[in-house]
């Protein structure tokens, strides 16, 4: 029978390169029949044995007590520190095979971290994060650092988005040379590196698009550290802000114009024939409007009394056309659109006039809301974000600890707080070259339910969530 043979293109397997595979007969099975098998494989022996020191070969062979499978190796497996050569992996039956093709450094604590791609055959029990580790020198180097990689823009975790650690502390090391060592974050983007020596490092983030391992565009995402961290003095964690510098246009649509439909169509903004009195009405066209006479459409009373203090706009893409006036809770409106308002480049106009009669909410479809921010520091202008989803629903800066609102759309919100620091009012990205971090935002865990004609009252408090 031959053996399976993995080879490891990189130094994290798939992150940054393909793997080969070459398999000879079919895998082996474990007998069927008895009670089910819930633990992971466990390493019998190892050769030489683990935590070896003075380790002079260049292989490693590592015996477990079950048939073992190594599976989606991508992403998983990270060898420290990064060599140049890229080692290759032979696994058969229970037992698995490590050749160093690169030349071993002197005086170094190497490790081979599994990840999750270690299982047993029958149940797929995996042996989480198994390591070998062994050394070129007289000792074992124990030192770590840790920290956590959180999106800057929402305040979320991204476990695609790896630690770098350069022994370089040079600014330009991370835009010309390979890191030292990397860490795959878990789901929550919490990162530890094991085995370090006592040295100054300094730590990156970045989310690899060409599999360079170094930080060549802006479009990556990418997080830096203010300052050198000492493997020996560091004692807490190290929290790193990732941002894209500039958007990733490679889908950007091409600049082929889109073909009108033959008929001018449109849509409304209206909820049930109900109106949002917190809203502006708004018309959504299929086709861009070549014509677009504001006069003519008319708001009004039921008495098609036309009403005073309301604008009519249309936007940038000239598919929108949007009605903003301060709506009356529960009151009847007309909103008239001549056919001979608007029309296409095509020439196309609308079949007809339409007439839309509407009624807007009641003050009681609302919730009352109220939150409380007792360590909230005002000087960073915050801004209190609400979610749907992804999307920020609702946005306000925040200029006292307690905020409130009488009139709020029902609904379950996330709540984000994102520091606009030059009050620009909108989230701006970091800049390496000139060593400027991105403005940072915090999100709660707790989704907060806004319930119609109820109050609502929370106290939120940040530093619970913050982790510096």
């Amino acid at each position: 029978m031959k053996k399976n043979i993995l080879v490891l293109s990189g130094i994290i397997i798939g992150f940054y390169s393909l793997i080969t595979l070459n398999f000879g007969c079919a895998q082996v099975s474990a007998p069927t029949g008895g009670p089910k098998d819930t633990l992971a494989p466990r390493l019998v022996k190892a050769v030489p044995e683990m935590n070896t020191v003075n380790f002079t070969g260049n292989k490693v062979n590592l015996s477990f007590d079950e048939y073992i499978n190594l599976e989606e190796l991508q992403g998983n497996v990270v060898v420290s520190p990064l060599q140049k050569k890229d080692p290759s992996f032979i696994f058969d039956r229970k037992s698995i095979s490590i050749k160093f093709k690169d030349t071993l450094q002197p005086n170094t604590t190497y490790s081979v971290n599994f990840g999750n791609s270690l299982k047993d055959v029958h149940e797929g029990n995996i042996l989480r994060s198994f390591t070998y580790v062994f050394s070129t020198g007289d000792i074992i180097d124990s030192l770590t650092i840790e920290g956590k990689i959180i999106l800057a823009e929402t305040g979320k975790a991204d476990s695609t988005v790896f630690a770098l650690l350069y022994r370089n502390t040079e600014d330009t090391a991370v835009l010309k040379i390979k890191p030292d060592y990397i860490a795959k974050p878990d789901g929550e983007g919490h990162f530890k590196f094991r085995n370090l020596p006592h040295a100054d490092f300094k730590i990156y983030a970045l989310k690899d698009g060409d599999g360079g391992k170094t930080y060549n565009s802006k479009t990556e995402i990418f997080a830096f550290n203010d300052s050198v961290i000492n493997s020996l003095e560091n004692n807490r964690p190290v929290i790193l802000y990732a941002y894209a510098g500039e958007k990733d246009d490679r889908n950007k649509p091409s600049g082929l114009k889109p073909v009108p439909d033959k008929k001018l169509k449109y849509t409304n903004s209206l909820s049930a024939n109900k109106q949002d009195i917190l809203l502006p009405f708004e018309l959504n066209f299929n086709n861009p409007l070549k014509k677009f006479d504001s006069l003519n459409l008319v708001l009004s009373d039921t008495n098609y009394k036309r009403l005073p203090n309301y604008s009519i706009s249309i936007d940038s893409s000239r598919k929108k056309i949007t009605v903003k006036t301060k709506w009356q809770p529960e009151t009847d409106y007309v909103f008239i659109v001549p056919k001979e308002s608007v029309d296409d480049s095509a020439g196309n106009l609308l079949p007809k006039t339409d007439t839309f009669f509407f009624k807007t909410k009641r003050t009681e479809d609302y919730g009352r809301i109220i939150l409380r921010f007792p360590d909230i520091d005002l000087a960073k202008h915050p801004v209190i974000q609400f979610l749907e989803g992804e999307n920020v629903k609702y946005a306000y800066p925040l200029v006292a600890a307690e905020w409130s609102n009488k009139l709020f759309p029902p609904g379950d919100y996330l709540i984000r707080i994102l520091f606009d620091l030059n009050n620009n009012g909108v989230w701006d990205p970091g800049d390496y070259s000139k060593k400027i971090q991105p403005e940072k935002a915090i999100q709660l865990t707790e989704k907060l339910a806004i319930k119609a004609n109820w109050d609502n009252e929370r106290d939120v408090k940040l530093a619970s969530t913050k982790e510096n």
